[in-house]
């Protein structure tokens, strides 16, 4: 309706009438549409988990009720429950659980019937300003809703255990205590990402676990209930490789890994390998960013001299490494 707005000048005083500004309907429409179709997709397939020490949220994987959710909702607990929102709820098994990337996975056994259930979604194809959404239960508010956008991707995050999770989602959708292990979905309700941790001084500053590292990590806990990995001892993010420089190297990747540091007495160290320099090649595979270093970086590479490809100031070279297992 028509808006009277009164203003004032002086002692004198006029009035006029204020027709709202409609143009933006169509955009917020959609927008809504967005969103809430993304909520009718994901939001079934998203459990409470309980746990004496908290709680948090989980995303049911699979129809038998392979559940994923953060190690730190689950970690040291004796028992835990999920509840679906249909109701149903059971003791939760934990089927492996891996400190370092702060996933766990979890098994339910509930009557009614094959859960719903969401996919992870290739995280490569997330773009910065697409529209992100959060479920979870926040502080027990059973499945809460928040929305905003992926402000970055790549970021890094410290686990509990001191490591770095690489191929982080940074989101200004809402994340609360309770949010952590449940789905940041994109506007088809599929997972981009699982919730993990907000800064707490800042606003509109909370991040997501990319669902490719998730997926990968999930897999392997649930065929083998731990991660093995072998260590060489590099902080690095995924950045892109000129044009020109992947040409005059015939390298068939487009990205590499940037070493932001190296660990003293490491691996790496050892081997050489410097700060600034973009690894480009893991024994007889291309490397084309953090992801692909880290499923190469598996049990069976500990102890075994690796050839690592890195261009360093334009130039390739080659260095031997000899990775050693990452204690958890």
């Amino acid at each position: 309706p028509p808006i009277r707005v009164i203003y004032a000048a002086g002692t004198h005083s006029y009035d006029r009438i204020v027709l709202p500004d409609r143009r933006d309907e169509p955009f917020l429409d959609a927008y809504s549409q967005a969103v809430t179709s993304a909520v009718a997709a994901a939001a079934p397939a998203v459990a409470r988990i309980e746990a004496e020490r908290g709680g948090g949220s989980g995303i049911v994987l699979s129809p038998d009720g392979l559940i994923l959710t953060n190690h730190h909702v689950v970690a040291r607990a004796r028992t835990v429950t999920a509840m679906l929102p249909d109701g149903r709820s059971a003791r939760a098994d934990l089927i492996g659980s891996d400190p370092h990337s702060d996933l766990a996975v979890l098994r339910i056994g509930v009557d009614g019937g094959p859960l719903p259930w969401i996919p992870l979604t290739d995280s490569t194809t997330v773009r910065v300003g697409q529209i992100a959404v959060a479920i979870g239960n926040p502080y027990g508010f059973h499945h809460s809703v928040t929305a905003g956008i992926v402000s970055a991707v790549g970021r890094s995050l410290r686990a509990s255990s001191g490591r770095l999770i690489e191929d982080v989602i940074q989101t200004d959708a809402s994340l609360n205590p309770g949010n952590s292990g449940g789905p940041l979905v994109d506007s088809s309700g599929a997972v981009i990402g699982v919730n993990t941790a907000m800064i707490q001084p800042a606003h509109g500053l909370c991040f997501a676990i990319a669902s490719s590292t998730a997926r990968f990590i999930a897999g392997t806990l649930i065929r083998d209930g731990r991660i093995r990995r072998s260590y060489i001892g590099v902080a690095g993010q995924t950045v892109p490789v000129p044009r020109a420089l992947a040409r005059h190297h015939r390298l068939a990747i487009a990205t590499g890994v940037l070493v932001a540091s190296v660990d003293a007495d490491s691996p790496a160290a050892r081997g050489g390998l410097k700060d600034g320099d973009v690894v480009v090649g893991f024994g007889d595979e291309m490397v084309g960013g953090v992801d692909a270093l880290h499923r190469r970086l598996t049990g069976a590479c500990v102890g075994v001299p690796t050839r690592l490809t890195v261009l360093r100031r334009g130039e390739r070279r080659t260095l031997i490494v000899i990775p050693t297992e990452l204690v958890s």
